[in-house]
């Protein structure tokens, strides 16, 4: 790769390579207050390259590789390297972590504990995670929540968060000093600009936190909340995860404990003030 960059997200450390100068540049940029791997060796590799070398100049398209790959997954236009770079990260936990169990969620901490937000795409749970951390809340990831089989603990993996259309211009009016990435039109979900997550989410990104409340989020309905009972909880859980199979008795028990130890709600709003209500009072009945 002619171009390579270094860096960590919570336990978690990359080391990505392109072809182009560009995707490394935004990366450098908004993840420039991230540390480097420990002992500068990554547990992953993202390469973003040219699958012929006219492709660098010529209409040029970013194939993702990596340690882990997707046979014949479509490549993306340069000017969403940066989307690139994201998907690649995620395609090597997804499809590599074997040290912690991986939840599709977002997670956020307040007081040492952790809340869980899982749903289908749409639901909102990176926008509420991102509204939450702009109200003192820790931001502990939007993408994944990192569930530790050995002591239960979730463990944050703070990356870049992935604001998709009517979201980002609610990110840009409750954080008007943030920093934010690019706007990247027509992507497959639209337009995307990321949100850099603030200071002390970065600064505590590796500090774990005891899962105390776990919510299943659905946006666009009038406001309602029902209990979840841990077998219900334990089947959307086994869906929202990558790795789960193949942590084999480890998952099974890691989850297990987590259902069983902790109250799971179904979460349905109309709006995001309505829904950061509901958290707030969910989360101090929990």
């Amino acid at each position: 790769m002619r171009h390579l960059t270094q860096l960590r997200i919570g336990p978690v450390g990359f080391r990505v390579g392109s072809d182009w100068r560009a995707p490394i540049a935004a990366l450098d940029d908004l993840y420039r207050d991230y540390p480097a791997p420990e002992d500068g060796i990554p547990d992953f590799n993202v390469h973003l390259f040219a699958a012929r070398p006219w492709r660098r100049v010529l209409r040029p398209s970013v194939h993702i590789g990596g340690d882990f790959v997707i046979p014949d997954a479509a490549p993306l236009p340069l000017a969403q390297g940066l989307l690139a770079a994201e998907m690649g990260m995620n395609l090597q936990m997804a499809l590599g972590q074997r040290r912690y169990l991986l939840l599709h969620a977002s997670a956020v901490e307040r007081d040492g504990k952790a809340l869980l937000m899982t749903g289908m795409s749409g639901a909102g749970k990176s926008t509420l995670a991102a509204l939450l951390m702009a109200q003192g809340w820790r931001l502990m990831g939007d993408e994944f929540a990192l569930l530790d089989p050995a002591t239960g603990l979730i463990h944050g993996f703070p990356r870049l968060i992935s604001l998709k259309n009517e979201a980002i211009g609610v990110m840009e009016r409750a954080l008007p000093s943030a920093r934010f990435g690019p706007v990247l039109e027509g992507t497959p979900k639209g337009t995307i600009r990321h949100l850099v997550p603030d200071a002390r989410a970065i600064a505590a990104m590796a500090e774990p936190a005891e899962p105390r409340l776990i919510l299943f989020p659905s946006y666009g309905f009038a406001a309602a909340e029902r209990d979840v009972l841990p077998s219900e909880t334990f089947v959307r859980l086994t869906q929202a995860s990558t790795n789960y199979v193949a942590l084999a008795e480890r998952g099974f028990d890691a989850l297990t404990r987590l259902v069983r130890t902790v109250p799971a709600r179904a979460l349905d709003y109309p709006d995001t003030a309505t829904a950061l209500a509901q958290v707030e009072r969910l989360w101090e009945a929990a």
